[in-house]
């Protein structure tokens, strides 16, 4: 397991081809669940784990890693399932969101595999899982559901959205107030704490639950008005999401000359230093690491209005 994923640094030229690669793990039974291999640092068995005082029910201790204390989470618990009980057969998944580092349990990792991402479906209504799927996928004729990690962790530590007063004195949209502010993320959390960190300007706020859905009502504004940022004035966008994804929505709004002078915020919890070299190659104008409500807020701020 330890050289599952050496050659990830290898793997950048599948973004923006709408492909990605995910690790197929297991928690507590048959069913398999997915996490793309950009966000993992690392996949180890697991360690010996420290209790500490007052953690978190579903932090079931935490792991002494190359110098770093890492909070472990029981993924199985955090979705409403049962403990994973033998910490000695189960593995930690070690990934970065949302500028922290976690450390994920789970009862059985299994390999990698590349896939496209309109291959990556919303997930169906009434699934037993719902609240805690962002997608879902089928490899080898069995669902894989791909967890919406943004949520558990905001559950277990719930994210500031609100923008400081100190930032907040300094925002001015006055000369946008007949424009709205388009949002693009495939988590309903994520979506969310987007948008109570964006009220603070000021303006509408319309919001697509993946890339493919942004895309058509994109358009179907640009066909009300003849120019997308007549009514738009910035979208910020997830980089993964199903159908298509962050990088792919941005290079069809550039190819597209009715959509083409939108900028576009790329804001993800995906991390590395291939996301300024992919910014670059599909046309978004910038790149924000989630999540920290000031610099989304100054960012969209700066971006208001078309290119000229």
């Amino acid at each position: 397991m330890s050289g599952i994923l050496d050659s990830v640094n290898q793997r950048t030229q599948l973004v923006g081809q709408n492909r990605l690669e995910l690790l197929l793990f297991r928690l507590n039974g048959r069913q398999r669940f997915g996490i793309n291999v950009f966000k993992v640092r690392e996949v180890l068995q697991c360690p010996a784990l420290t209790s500490m005082p007052k953690l978190n029910p579903l932090v079931r201790g935490v792991a002494h890693i190359r110098g770093q204390t890492i909070s472990v989470i029981d993924l199985s618990m955090a979705t409403g399932g049962r403990r994973i009980e033998d910490l000695k057969t189960a593995f930690i998944v070690i990934a970065e969101y949302n500028r922290s580092v976690q450390g994920f349990l789970v009862g059985a990792v299994e390999r990698i595999i590349n896939t496209n991402w309109d291959a990556i479906m919303p997930p169906p209504q009434g699934t037993g899982r719902a609240s805690y799927l962002t997608a879902v996928t089928e490899v080898e004729g069995e669902l894989v559901e791909i967890l919406d990690v943004e949520k558990i962790l905001n559950e277990i530590s719930p994210l500031n959205t609100e923008v400081s007063q100190a930032v907040a004195s300094t925002l001015n949209t006055d000369a946008f107030k007949d424009k709205i502010i388009f949002i693009a993320d495939d988590s309903s959390v994520a979506r969310n704490q987007v948008k109570r960190a964006l009220t603070t300007l000021g303006l509408e706020i319309e919001m697509a639950k993946n890339g493919l859905e942004a895309l058509k009502r994109l358009k179907e504004i640009a066909a009300e008005t003849g120019d997308v940022t007549d009514k738009v004035g910035v979208l910020v966008s997830d980089i993964e999401m199903p159908e298509m994804d962050g990088y792919t929505l941005t290079a069809e709004i550039k190819n597209t000359p009715e959509l083409q002078k939108l900028h576009v915020v790329l804001h993800t919890s995906l991390s590395g230093v291939f996301n300024q070299a992919m910014v670059k190659k599909v046309g978004a104008d910038d790149f924000i690491a989630k999540f920290h409500p000031d610099e989304l807020a100054s960012a969209v701020q700066k971006w208001l209005g078309p290119e000229e």
